[in-house]
């Protein structure tokens, strides 16, 4: 899996290699040191504020850093000062140490609190969530007025992929099936199954009932993938169905007429081996 820093090695698409290596000095330095001018950049990097422009231009067009007014400064003659600072998308490019923060928080709490403790914390994590997917879905069902199982497997679908699962869903024979193509916390779940049982209890939720598991990318899958069962009604209006095709009445006049020496009885029989007295 490509990781945040191998990212931030790699230059945009379309940027030259060069390019894309001195613009992530530019980066590294607004990351040590805070906000700083054209000028200040081109000293330390040690080429011209007219080359520094381009790089900071090219990285401002990308969202990775903004300009702004540099603070204290008085408007008159001439070019105002302006400070180049780190956007969150900027930040975002550089390693983190999140999965390791929560799992020695998660650590902690398990030890003092035990494992309800832990399923408490996943609980509160996924309320956020759960609140918003929660209102997709009913937004989506009084727009289109449809309330189906699959139907709202599909809007969660939607739903998830926008909080960053990459989601899918799919009607199956027995039901329907919700894929997650990336688990945002597979990490810590790998060690604290309760983030997946508390992630499971809100699809079955949302979709409107109960829901089962069968694989997670925290326990090696390449997918979570979770079984909706379609509601029993429809189940048994499926087998019905499947009997009244199979059961197909033989057409007037063509009916067999009974072997010679074939029994005529209408009751059913039941052969039973014979044993020796």
């Amino acid at each position: 899996m490509e990781t945040a820093a191998a990212r931030a090695a790699l230059p945009p698409a379309g940027v030259p290699a060069e390019d894309g290596r001195t613009r992530d000095r530019v980066g590294n330095l607004l990351l040590e040191h805070g906000p700083q001018t054209a000028a200040e950049l081109a000293a330390r990097l040690g080429v011209s504020a007219a080359a520094v422009r381009r790089h900071l231009d090219g990285l401002v067009a990308a969202g990775r850093v903004a300009e702004r007014e540099a603070p204290g400064t008085q408007r008159g003659r001439g070019r105002p000062a302006r400070h180049f600072t780190l956007t969150d998308a900027g930040r975002s490019a550089f390693p983190h140490a999140y999965d390791d923060l929560a799992l020695t928080a998660l650590r902690f709490v398990a030890e003092h609190g035990g494992p309800d403790a832990v399923r408490a914390v996943a609980e509160q994590q996924l309320s956020g969530l759960a609140e918003r997917c929660s209102t997709a879905v009913e937004s989506a069902e009084a727009a289109a007025g449809s309330g189906a199982v699959v139907d709202r497997a599909q809007v969660l679908a939607a739903a998830l992929t926008a909080e960053g699962y990459a989601a899918t869903a799919s009607a199956i024979s027995s039901g329907g099936q919700l894929c997650q193509h990336h688990c945002p916390v597979a990490h810590v779940a790998a060690e604290f199954p309760q983030l997946c049982e508390a992630e499971t209890a809100v699809i079955s939720k949302l979709v409107g009932t109960h829901v089962q598991r069968l694989a997670t990318i925290a326990h090696g899958d390449g997918i979570c993938t979770t079984h909706i069962p379609a509601p029993l009604t429809l189940r048994a209006e499926q087998r019905a169905g499947n009997k009244a095709t199979s059961a197909r009445p033989v057409p007037a006049g063509r009916a067999t007429a009974p072997r010679a020496g074939a029994s005529t009885r209408t009751t059913p029989s039941i052969d039973r081996e014979r044993t020796p007295a």
